[in-house]
Protein backbone atom coordinates (compact mmCIF):
# COMPACT_ATOMS: atom_id res chain seq x y z
CA UNK A 1 0.00 0.00 0.00
CA UNK A 2 1.35 3.81 -0.86
CA UNK A 3 2.33 5.86 2.09
CA UNK A 4 0.14 8.61 0.33
CA UNK A 5 -2.38 8.15 -2.49
CA UNK A 6 -3.76 10.92 -4.78
CA UNK A 7 -6.72 9.84 -7.12
CA UNK A 8 -8.89 12.20 -9.87
CA UNK A 9 -8.15 15.61 -7.36
CA UNK A 10 -9.54 18.39 -9.41
CA UNK A 11 -8.77 21.66 -7.53
CA UNK A 12 -10.98 25.24 -8.64
CA UNK A 13 -10.29 28.62 -7.12
CA UNK A 14 -13.19 30.77 -7.70
CA UNK A 15 -16.82 31.22 -6.43
CA UNK A 16 -18.76 28.67 -7.81
CA UNK A 17 -15.98 25.82 -8.42
CA UNK A 18 -18.34 22.71 -8.76
CA UNK A 19 -20.59 24.82 -11.84
CA UNK A 20 -16.96 24.64 -13.19
CA UNK A 21 -16.23 21.45 -12.67
CA UNK A 22 -18.02 19.59 -15.62
CA UNK A 23 -16.08 22.17 -18.48
CA UNK A 24 -12.73 21.07 -16.74
CA UNK A 25 -13.90 17.59 -16.98
CA UNK A 26 -14.98 18.01 -20.46
CA UNK A 27 -11.32 19.17 -21.20
CA UNK A 28 -11.49 22.82 -21.27
CA UNK A 29 -8.53 24.19 -20.92
CA UNK A 30 -6.88 26.35 -17.79
CA UNK A 31 -6.99 29.72 -20.17
CA UNK A 32 -10.45 28.79 -21.03
CA UNK A 33 -11.96 28.62 -18.11
CA UNK A 34 -10.06 31.59 -16.77
CA UNK A 35 -11.63 33.67 -19.67
CA UNK A 36 -15.04 31.85 -19.79
CA UNK A 37 -15.89 31.74 -15.90
CA UNK A 38 -13.41 33.54 -14.16
CA UNK A 39 -12.11 31.08 -12.34
CA UNK A 40 -8.71 29.57 -11.91
CA UNK A 41 -7.96 25.66 -12.29
CA UNK A 42 -5.46 24.93 -9.86
CA UNK A 43 -5.07 21.09 -10.11
CA UNK A 44 -6.62 18.93 -13.00
CA UNK A 45 -7.59 15.49 -12.73
CA UNK A 46 -3.87 15.05 -10.46
CA UNK A 47 -3.32 11.08 -9.61
CA UNK A 48 -0.49 9.41 -8.25
CA UNK A 49 1.38 7.44 -5.40
CA UNK A 50 4.19 8.33 -3.44
CA UNK A 51 5.91 4.95 -1.36
CA UNK A 52 6.60 5.19 2.20
CA UNK A 53 10.31 6.15 2.51
CA UNK A 54 10.99 8.16 -0.44
CA UNK A 55 11.75 11.39 -1.62
CA UNK A 56 8.76 12.58 -4.09
CA UNK A 57 9.37 15.67 -5.79
CA UNK A 58 6.50 18.05 -7.48
CA UNK A 59 7.93 20.59 -9.84
CA UNK A 60 6.86 23.14 -12.57
CA UNK A 61 6.64 26.59 -13.62
CA UNK A 62 4.94 29.01 -11.38
CA UNK A 63 1.50 28.60 -11.20
CA UNK A 64 1.66 24.86 -12.38
CA UNK A 65 -0.38 23.52 -9.62
CA UNK A 66 2.52 22.15 -7.39
CA UNK A 67 2.20 24.46 -4.01
CA UNK A 68 -1.37 23.70 -4.69
CA UNK A 69 -1.71 19.93 -4.15
CA UNK A 70 0.92 19.83 -1.52
CA UNK A 71 -1.52 21.90 0.91
CA UNK A 72 -4.30 19.52 -0.47
CA UNK A 73 -1.90 16.68 1.44
CA UNK A 74 -2.41 17.91 5.52
CA UNK A 75 -6.12 19.74 3.98
CA UNK A 76 -4.50 23.47 4.21
CA UNK A 77 -6.52 23.33 0.82
CA UNK A 78 -9.70 20.74 0.19
CA UNK A 79 -10.22 19.54 -3.05
CA UNK A 80 -13.58 20.34 -5.37
CA UNK A 81 -13.18 16.68 -6.23
CA UNK A 82 -10.79 13.71 -5.77
CA UNK A 83 -9.95 11.76 -2.83
CA UNK A 84 -6.31 11.87 -0.64
CA UNK A 85 -5.63 9.10 1.23
CA UNK A 86 -2.72 8.38 3.94
CA UNK A 87 -2.23 5.40 4.69
CA UNK A 88 -5.91 4.29 3.23
CA UNK A 89 -7.66 6.66 5.30
CA UNK A 90 -9.63 9.48 3.30
CA UNK A 91 -7.81 13.00 5.15
CA UNK A 92 -11.31 14.29 3.73
CA UNK A 93 -13.08 12.14 6.30
CA UNK A 94 -11.86 13.97 9.20
CA UNK A 95 -13.18 16.39 11.42
CA UNK A 96 -12.14 19.22 13.25
CA UNK A 97 -10.47 17.39 16.10
CA UNK A 98 -8.92 14.26 14.16
CA UNK A 99 -7.44 16.66 11.65
CA UNK A 100 -5.57 18.68 14.35
CA UNK A 101 -4.65 15.57 15.55
CA UNK A 102 -3.38 14.45 12.60
CA UNK A 103 -1.22 17.35 11.58
CA UNK A 104 0.75 17.25 14.76
CA UNK A 105 1.43 13.93 14.58
CA UNK A 106 1.34 12.52 10.88
CA UNK A 107 2.42 15.58 8.72
CA UNK A 108 4.90 18.16 9.73
CA UNK A 109 5.74 21.10 7.05
CA UNK A 110 8.75 23.13 6.10
CA UNK A 111 7.85 26.41 4.53
CA UNK A 112 9.81 28.77 2.13
CA UNK A 113 9.71 31.51 4.32
CA UNK A 114 11.20 29.63 7.33
CA UNK A 115 8.10 30.35 9.32
CA UNK A 116 9.50 30.69 12.75
CA UNK A 117 8.60 32.76 15.69
CA UNK A 118 10.71 35.54 16.13
CA UNK A 119 9.97 36.15 19.62
CA UNK A 120 11.46 32.24 20.24
CA UNK A 121 15.09 31.19 20.89
CA UNK A 122 15.72 28.22 18.32
CA UNK A 123 15.46 25.50 20.53
CA UNK A 124 11.83 27.05 21.15
CA UNK A 125 11.22 27.08 17.70
CA UNK A 126 12.25 23.54 17.54
CA UNK A 127 10.29 22.25 20.36
CA UNK A 128 7.09 24.58 19.15
CA UNK A 129 5.19 21.30 17.67
CA UNK A 130 6.40 19.29 20.88
CA UNK A 131 4.34 21.33 22.85
CA UNK A 132 1.75 21.32 20.87
CA UNK A 133 1.93 17.38 21.27
CA UNK A 134 1.74 18.03 25.20
CA UNK A 135 5.58 17.05 25.31
CA UNK A 136 6.88 18.00 29.04
CA UNK A 137 9.65 20.86 28.52
CA UNK A 138 12.57 18.96 29.89
CA UNK A 139 11.81 16.69 27.33
CA UNK A 140 10.86 18.93 24.65
CA UNK A 141 14.44 20.14 25.19
CA UNK A 142 16.03 16.68 25.23
CA UNK A 143 14.67 16.04 21.77
CA UNK A 144 15.42 19.42 20.63
CA UNK A 145 18.76 19.59 21.17
CA UNK A 146 19.02 16.35 19.04
CA UNK A 147 17.38 17.52 16.51
CA UNK A 148 19.69 21.08 16.20
CA UNK A 149 22.96 18.73 16.55
CA UNK A 150 21.40 16.83 13.66
CA UNK A 151 21.25 20.21 11.54
CA UNK A 152 24.57 21.46 13.19
CA UNK A 153 23.54 24.42 14.62
CA UNK A 154 24.37 23.44 18.46
CA UNK A 155 25.67 26.44 19.86
CA UNK A 156 22.91 28.51 18.21
CA UNK A 157 20.26 27.09 20.39
CA UNK A 158 19.12 30.04 22.58
CA UNK A 159 19.61 32.50 19.94
CA UNK A 160 16.93 34.45 18.02
CA UNK A 161 16.00 34.11 14.37
CA UNK A 162 17.22 37.63 13.55
CA UNK A 163 20.23 36.59 14.79
CA UNK A 164 21.05 34.06 12.40
CA UNK A 165 21.79 33.73 8.60
CA UNK A 166 19.02 32.53 6.10
CA UNK A 167 20.40 29.16 5.67
CA UNK A 168 20.57 28.97 9.58
CA UNK A 169 16.80 29.87 9.87
CA UNK A 170 15.82 27.21 7.57
CA UNK A 171 18.26 24.90 9.28
CA UNK A 172 15.91 25.53 12.26
CA UNK A 173 12.56 25.08 10.34
CA UNK A 174 14.09 21.44 9.24
CA UNK A 175 14.70 20.61 12.63
CA UNK A 176 11.17 21.76 13.68
CA UNK A 177 10.14 19.20 11.27
CA UNK A 178 12.48 16.43 12.61
CA UNK A 179 11.65 16.84 16.14
CA UNK A 180 7.37 16.11 15.67
CA UNK A 181 9.15 13.25 14.31
CA UNK A 182 6.40 12.58 11.91
CA UNK A 183 6.31 9.55 9.09
CA UNK A 184 5.49 11.99 6.12
CA UNK A 185 7.47 16.05 5.90
CA UNK A 186 6.19 18.08 3.46
CA UNK A 187 8.63 21.00 1.71
CA UNK A 188 7.51 23.83 0.02
CA UNK A 189 9.53 25.25 -1.60
CA UNK A 190 11.95 24.85 1.26
CA UNK A 191 15.33 26.03 0.13
CA UNK A 192 14.46 28.76 -2.95
CA UNK A 193 15.01 31.39 -0.78
CA UNK A 194 18.88 30.74 0.13
CA UNK A 195 21.57 31.82 -2.10
CA UNK A 196 22.81 29.18 -3.85
CA UNK A 197 26.61 27.87 -2.12
CA UNK A 198 23.61 27.52 1.05
CA UNK A 199 20.86 25.98 -1.24
CA UNK A 200 23.51 23.30 -2.65
CA UNK A 201 24.70 22.62 1.57
CA UNK A 202 20.88 22.26 2.35
CA UNK A 203 20.54 19.79 -0.31
CA UNK A 204 23.42 17.50 0.64
CA UNK A 205 22.09 17.85 4.36
CA UNK A 206 18.80 16.54 3.28
CA UNK A 207 20.12 13.62 1.46
CA UNK A 208 22.15 12.52 4.68
CA UNK A 209 19.61 13.08 7.07
CA UNK A 210 17.11 11.14 4.49
CA UNK A 211 19.28 8.07 4.24
CA UNK A 212 19.57 7.56 8.28
CA UNK A 213 15.50 8.36 9.07
CA UNK A 214 13.79 7.35 5.84
CA UNK A 215 10.95 9.70 5.95
CA UNK A 216 8.27 10.06 3.56
CA UNK A 217 8.95 13.13 1.83
CA UNK A 218 7.20 15.53 -0.45
CA UNK A 219 8.95 18.21 -1.34
CA UNK A 220 8.10 21.29 -4.05
CA UNK A 221 10.39 23.17 -6.20
CA UNK A 222 10.77 24.82 -9.51
CA UNK A 223 14.56 23.71 -10.10
CA UNK A 224 15.37 20.37 -12.13
CA UNK A 225 18.35 20.37 -10.52
CA UNK A 226 17.56 20.19 -7.13
CA UNK A 227 14.35 17.67 -8.17
CA UNK A 228 16.89 15.46 -10.22
CA UNK A 229 18.95 15.79 -6.98
CA UNK A 230 16.71 14.97 -4.44
CA UNK A 231 13.93 12.96 -5.47
CA UNK A 232 13.85 9.00 -5.97
CA UNK A 233 10.76 10.04 -8.36
CA UNK A 234 9.48 13.46 -9.64
CA UNK A 235 6.38 14.55 -11.03
CA UNK A 236 6.10 17.25 -13.80
CA UNK A 237 3.30 19.72 -13.15
CA UNK A 238 1.89 21.85 -15.96
CA UNK A 239 -1.20 24.02 -15.82
CA UNK A 240 -2.44 21.62 -13.05
CA UNK A 241 -1.88 18.57 -15.06
CA UNK A 242 0.71 15.81 -14.09
CA UNK A 243 2.10 15.18 -17.12
CA UNK A 244 5.22 12.58 -16.07
CA UNK A 245 5.97 11.08 -13.04
CA UNK A 246 9.20 8.69 -13.21
CA UNK A 247 12.84 8.48 -11.48
CA UNK A 248 15.11 11.55 -12.54
CA UNK A 249 16.73 8.85 -14.79
CA UNK A 250 13.70 8.07 -16.62
CA UNK A 251 12.43 12.27 -16.64
CA UNK A 252 16.18 13.13 -17.96
CA UNK A 253 16.60 10.31 -20.70
CA UNK A 254 12.90 9.92 -21.73
CA UNK A 255 10.87 13.20 -21.69
CA UNK A 256 7.10 12.58 -22.09
CA UNK A 257 6.29 15.70 -23.69
CA UNK A 258 7.58 18.93 -24.99
CA UNK A 259 7.26 20.72 -22.15
CA UNK A 260 9.44 18.17 -19.61
CA UNK A 261 11.62 18.32 -22.93
CA UNK A 262 11.84 21.87 -22.75
CA UNK A 263 12.95 21.71 -19.24
CA UNK A 264 15.75 19.47 -19.59
CA UNK A 265 17.35 20.22 -23.04
CA UNK A 266 20.24 21.50 -21.47
CA UNK A 267 20.40 19.12 -18.09
CA UNK A 268 23.78 18.61 -16.61
CA UNK A 269 23.57 14.76 -16.49
CA UNK A 270 26.63 14.30 -14.30
CA UNK A 271 24.43 16.03 -11.67
CA UNK A 272 21.83 12.90 -12.31
CA UNK A 273 23.14 10.31 -12.97
CA UNK A 274 24.39 7.98 -10.43
CA UNK A 275 27.03 5.15 -10.13
CA UNK A 276 24.85 2.45 -9.61
CA UNK A 277 23.06 3.47 -12.75
CA UNK A 278 25.94 3.12 -15.07
CA UNK A 279 28.41 0.25 -13.28
CA UNK A 280 28.66 -2.99 -14.74
CA UNK A 281 28.14 -6.20 -12.20
CA UNK A 282 31.66 -8.05 -11.54
CA UNK A 283 30.58 -11.07 -14.00
CA UNK A 284 29.69 -8.58 -17.18
CA UNK A 285 33.15 -6.32 -16.36
CA UNK A 286 35.78 -8.69 -16.95
CA UNK A 287 36.73 -7.03 -19.75
CA UNK A 288 37.46 -3.33 -17.45
CA UNK A 289 41.25 -3.34 -16.41
CA UNK A 290 40.98 -3.49 -12.70
CA UNK A 291 44.66 -2.62 -12.23
CA UNK A 292 44.15 0.95 -11.03
CA UNK A 293 40.91 0.88 -9.41
CA UNK A 294 39.83 4.60 -7.97
CA UNK A 295 36.84 3.84 -5.52
CA UNK A 296 33.48 5.50 -5.54
CA UNK A 297 30.21 5.06 -3.84
CA UNK A 298 27.21 3.62 -5.81
CA UNK A 299 24.88 6.68 -4.53
CA UNK A 300 27.86 9.00 -5.61
CA UNK A 301 26.85 11.36 -8.40
CA UNK A 302 29.29 11.16 -11.53
CA UNK A 303 30.16 15.03 -11.34
CA UNK A 304 31.12 14.20 -7.64
CA UNK A 305 33.88 11.81 -8.96
CA UNK A 306 34.68 12.77 -12.29
CA UNK A 307 37.45 14.84 -11.99
CA UNK A 308 39.75 12.46 -10.08
CA UNK A 309 38.40 9.46 -12.53
CA UNK A 310 39.31 11.34 -15.57
CA UNK A 311 42.53 13.09 -14.00
CA UNK A 312 43.94 9.53 -13.60
CA UNK A 313 42.69 8.13 -16.23
CA UNK A 314 41.68 5.31 -13.48
CA UNK A 315 38.61 3.18 -13.81
CA UNK A 316 35.96 2.96 -10.38
CA UNK A 317 35.18 -0.06 -8.66
CA UNK A 318 31.80 0.59 -7.38
CA UNK A 319 31.15 -0.23 -3.65
CA UNK A 320 27.86 0.26 -0.99
CA UNK A 321 28.64 2.08 2.27
CA UNK A 322 29.59 -0.85 3.62
CA UNK A 323 32.44 -1.21 1.34
CA UNK A 324 30.99 -4.20 -0.04
CA UNK A 325 32.47 -4.09 -3.81
CA UNK A 326 28.95 -3.95 -5.99
CA UNK A 327 30.11 -3.26 -9.88
CA UNK A 328 32.87 -1.69 -12.24
CA UNK A 329 32.56 1.69 -14.75
CA UNK A 330 35.17 1.55 -17.29
CA UNK A 331 36.52 5.36 -17.82
CA UNK A 332 35.22 5.25 -21.26
CA UNK A 333 32.38 3.77 -20.22
CA UNK A 334 32.05 6.78 -17.71
CA UNK A 335 32.11 9.99 -20.01
CA UNK A 336 29.98 8.49 -22.81
CA UNK A 337 26.95 8.18 -20.38
CA UNK A 338 27.31 12.15 -20.57
CA UNK A 339 26.88 12.32 -24.00
CA UNK A 340 24.37 9.62 -24.66
CA UNK A 341 21.14 10.44 -26.33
Amino acid sequence: MSKIEINNVYKIFGNNPSSVLPMVKDGATKDEILEQTGHTVGLDNVSLKIKEGETFVCMGLSGSGKSTLIRHLNRLIDPTDGEILVEGTNVMSLDKDKLIEFRRHKMSMVFQRFGLFPHKTVIQNVGYGLEMQGKSEDERNKISMEKIDAVGLTGFENQYPAQLSGGMQQRVGLARALATDTDIMLMDEAFSALDPLIRSDMQKQLIDLQAELKKTIVFITHDLDESLRLGDHIGILNSGKLVQVGTPEEIIMNPADDYVKAFVKDVNRAKVIKAKIIMKTADQANDIDKSNLIKVNEDEFIEDFLPKIVCSDSNCEVVDKSGNVKGYISNKELQSSLTRS
